[in-house]
């Protein structure tokens, strides 16, 4: 767990370096559109959906999408100041997202600058489509639960939280 915490923290702080970097470069009308995002988390295989291909970069969120980066930009400004850029994408089971999604629940947090709007620590969720058979962090509407555990792994706030083992109804 604390490997675990570190390695959010690092890619964290990398995430930050990469955002302030990005809010001091020029941005100009001729400026190429921002790459894709990296991964949130090393060592988290995502399927072939969740690929960068299936996100963009956008200066809102659209009905039925998450977020999976931001960055300050001059992009979208209407008043000539920084505003937030969003990567976004469709929910998929797999995705480390800065949102919950209605549908998904989710099996893992962690805490990183990538979601931020405003330059601290948020909570990024690893989604997850709910099955039987499943550890989720909350029980979906039309699942009941067989098992419970205290973990970290649920947690927004550092503390331990309940997770649950899913049996669909």
């Amino acid at each position: 767990m604390l490997r675990s915490r570190l390695r959010s923290l690092l890619l964290g702080v990398g995430s930050a370096v990469v955002m302030l970097g990005a809010a001091l470069a020029p941005s100009t009308a001729s400026a190429a559109p921002p790459a894709a995002p990296a991964p949130a988390a090393a060592g988290t295989a995502a399927p072939a959906e969740n690929s960068a291909a299936a996100g963009y970069w956008s200066c809102t969120i659209p009905p039925g999408y998450t977020y999976t980066n931001t960055q300050n930009t001059l992009r979208c400004s209407t008043s000539g100041g920084f505003r937030t850029m969003y990567y976004v994408q469709p929910p998929a089971d797999g995705l480390w997202a800065c949102t919950t999604m209605p549908g998904y629940t989710y099996s893992n947090t962690q805490n990183t600058l990538s979601c931020s709007t405003s330059g601290g620590f948020r909570t990024m969720y690893y989604l997850r489509a709910p099955r039987t058979g499943l550890w989720a962090c909350t029980v979906p509407q039309g699942f009941t639960y067989t098992n419970t555990q205290n973990t970290l792994s649920c947690s927004t706030s550092g503390g331990f939280r309940t997770m649950y083992y899913l049996r669909e109804l």
